[in-house]
């Protein structure tokens, strides 16, 4: 089957999955608890369409689930169009989702410190939105945004989400002072690395680079003692202030892991080797491979 008409055909295996459907109803509900309990009654906002929501709540009074469900309309077309059916039909459910918590939900304000309400009403939004994301949809439409335009301005998605939610805190500040859309802020950067921490999870994917005379110990120890999988690139060495003209055949050898076993594997590298040249990169995405033989095995 085609790129094409994967994406044309709802998969309604993965959208009636049952995981899928707790994490959305999770991680709607707490976003939920995030928006009724801490940022709604206290004028706090969160990037995206959550804060331009609450924004337009507060200044027209507008029912805020109506705002959340009219004003993803246009993004989840968006993702129809760019991303596919399955991702559309993912995020109407977890809007539909989101809009019926805040409709039907009523919370009292949970705490009036300002600071609390900022880093717990980002860290329970964020969870929330991390967790829509991993079931296979979202509940801000900000980042189908960022796909869409990405080709016609030239700048990165987090470029453009960064421009976006700057207009956002600039409104705020205009309209609730300059105190609250700097707390509002911390509230966004909060949010923002829980969804990181819940979509990559504790097991984020760090890939290690190591150039060393010693590369069969380097080989063995990585394979035969920690069970990894590697790659070896043929390279050359050498092309050094002073002695450009000199250089040797050299191997790079690049294994994926944890970020939780990147400092494990680095002393045990120095010990093989201790001139050895390691560069660590961070990744988005692994799969496939023996990613994760290892977590059940060697760790």
């Amino acid at each position: 089957m085609s790129l094409k008409n994967r994406t044309d055909t709802i998969n309604w295996k993965q959208v009636l999955k049952l995981s899928n459907l707790m994490q959305t109803i999770i991680g709607c509900a707490l976003a939920v608890l995030a928006m009724r309990g801490f940022m709604i009654p206290n004028k706090f906002l969160d990037g995206g369409i959550t804060g331009i929501s609450i924004l337009l709540h507060e200044v027209f009074h507008v029912n805020i689930s109506l705002l959340v469900l009219v004003l993803n309309l246009p993004f989840i077309y968006l993702g129809y169009k760019r991303i596919g059916k399955t991702f559309a039909v993912q995020t109407i459910l977890a809007v539909l989702v989101l809009a019926a918590g805040l409709l039907f939900i009523d919370i009292n304000p949970i705490t009036t410190d300002r600071l609390l309400i900022a880093i717990f009403g980002g860290l329970l939004i964020g969870t929330g939105v991390g967790l829509v994301l991993r079931s296979g949809g979202v509940i801000d439409g900000a980042e189908v945004l960022a796909v869409f335009t990405k080709r016609k301005t030239g700048f990165s998605n987090s470029e453009i989400i960064l421009l976006f939610n700057a207009l956002i805190f600039a409104a705020a500040a205009f309209q609730f002072g300059l105190e609250t859309a700097m707390y509002s802020l911390i509230t966004y950067f909060t949010a923002t690395r829980a969804t990181d921490y819940v979509v990559d999870g504790i097991e984020q994917y760090t890939a290690i680079n190591i150039i060393s005379a010693q590369q069969e110990a380097v080989k063995d120890y990585l394979v035969n003692e920690l069970g990894k999988g590697i790659t070896v690139y043929k390279g050359e060495r050498g092309y050094l202030p002073g002695s450009f003209e000199i250089k040797t055949d050299c191997e790079i050898i690049v294994t994926i892991v944890t970020r939780l076993e990147v400092h494990q594997i680095q002393n045990a590298i120095m010990g093989i080797d201790n001139k050895a040249f390691v560069y660590v990169q961070s990744i988005k995405e692994a799969a496939g491979g023996i990613l994760k033989a290892k977590a059940h095995g060697h760790s």
